[in-house]
């Protein structure tokens, strides 16, 4: 946030229909936010989904129950786990500033740990004897920097960079729900880590990881931190998929220079090849890192709303057809969709929304979007 600017507090039935609202069908954190600016609050948006969703050309979304929010709420009690509302004072503040960034997050554990500034450190689940030896020592000196370690749970370099922080703040971000460690025998490890740290997941309790939530979870991996470390990665891994995230957060990557014998380094050299800076001891990052975090952070601001009333804001049909006519499969920016469209901003993103609660389009980062 803002220096100086004022945090939000939800109220518990504000937190619930937020909670409804981003658990609720084809919600996903950018669409729940363009929702908000446009409804001016969830319990409004909420209302307007079953509408949106039939102009759109589909039939009612479901919307998540009240009754299934009031017993995530209170399972997540029973567990220590808080949610915290992007916007709220214990909201990190650089995940805030991703373009998707989580409405809610799930967290427990030592919650201070989320203020401090983080270092986010990754590499291959098989790791060699030497990358686990350096993960060690440059974890245990941006600990002793003072730094969180931000890292994923997984094993290899991620376990080992957890272990090497341990006591002094370090942040595992988890694939599925607070409930469902992946994978399960570091249980006992996430329970050595929250004295000091903190667990954190977007995801409902009792989700189990899917594949395709690793990469989701990579990008808040990325999103916390002031930069990312790859210690080892080979040709195609998550860690790679790490990296790009982090460039398109504007974070800074580091890579650890590897034999080009071992394949575990072939991803790290490419990255170095591709601008990412080399690192061989832990000044090396620190280096870098301490002139930006004397940088003052901008927040995401809302769309102004101009006082209009969203239900005077229907678009016409022969504008709606417009809009839709210029999408296809291929990614475009918004702003262009405006200018080609010859209609106004609101009217082309209440479009977007439309599609988008229907099941029909694709956001992607940098204001880009796609016809499915």
């Amino acid at each position: 946030m803002n220096e100086g600017a004022k945090a939000i507090r939800l109220t518990d039935e504000q937190r619930l229909d937020w909670l409804r609202l981003i658990r609720s069908q084809n919600v996903g954190p950018r669409t729940f936010r363009s929702l908000i600016n446009h409804f001016g609050g969830a319990r409004a948006a909420l209302e307007a989904l079953p509408s949106l969703a039939r102009r759109g050309g589909a039939s009612a979304p479901q919307i998540f129950p009240r009754e299934a929010a009031e017993r995530e709420f209170e399972a997540a009690q029973d567990l220590g786990v808080t949610l915290v509302a992007v916007g709220e004072a214990g909201y990190p503040e650089r995940l805030q500033m991703i373009d998707d960034a989580p409405p809610l997050i799930a967290v427990r554990g030592h919650l201070p740990a989320l203020a401090m500034p983080a270092v986010a450190v990754v590499g291959s689940r098989n790791a060699s004897a030497a990358g686990m030896k350096l993960t060690q020592i440059f974890a245990r000196g941006l600990s002793e920097a003072g730094f969180a370690i931000v890292s994923g749970l997984a094993r290899g370099i991620d376990a080992a960079a957890h272990r090497a922080s341990l006591g002094k703040g370090t942040i595992a971000v988890l694939a599925g729900g607070q409930d469902r460690i992946y994978p399960p025998e570091h249980g006992d490890l996430l329970e050595e880590i929250l004295p000091a740290g903190v667990a954190l997941t977007e995801m409902p309790l009792g989700w189990e990881p899917r594949a395709r939530d690793f990469p989701r979870r990579n990008r808040l991996i990325s999103g916390l931190a002031l930069g990312v470390v790859i210690v080892e990665a080979a040709k195609r891994s998550g860690s790679l998929i790490t990296a790009r995230l982090a460039l398109e957060q504007g974070r800074e990557v580091f890579a650890v220079p590897g034999s080009p014998l071992d394949p575990r380094a072939e991803g790290t050299n490419s990255l170095i090849k591709q601008g990412a800076t080399p690192v061989t001891e832990t000044a090396d990052i620190v280096a870098v890192l301490e002139p930006i975090m004397g940088m003052a952070l901008t927040a995401r601001e809302p769309e102004p709303t101009n006082g209009d009333r969203p239900h005077d804001l229907d678009p016409a049909a022969d504008a709606r057809a417009r809009i839709v006519g210029l999408l296809s499969p291929a990614p475009v920016q918004v702003d262009d969709l405006v200018r080609l469209a010859k209609s106004s901003p609101r009217v082309v993103r209440l479009v977007l929304l439309e599609l988008e609660l229907a099941g029909r389009l694709e956001r992607h980062g940098g204001g880009l979007v796609s016809l499915l």
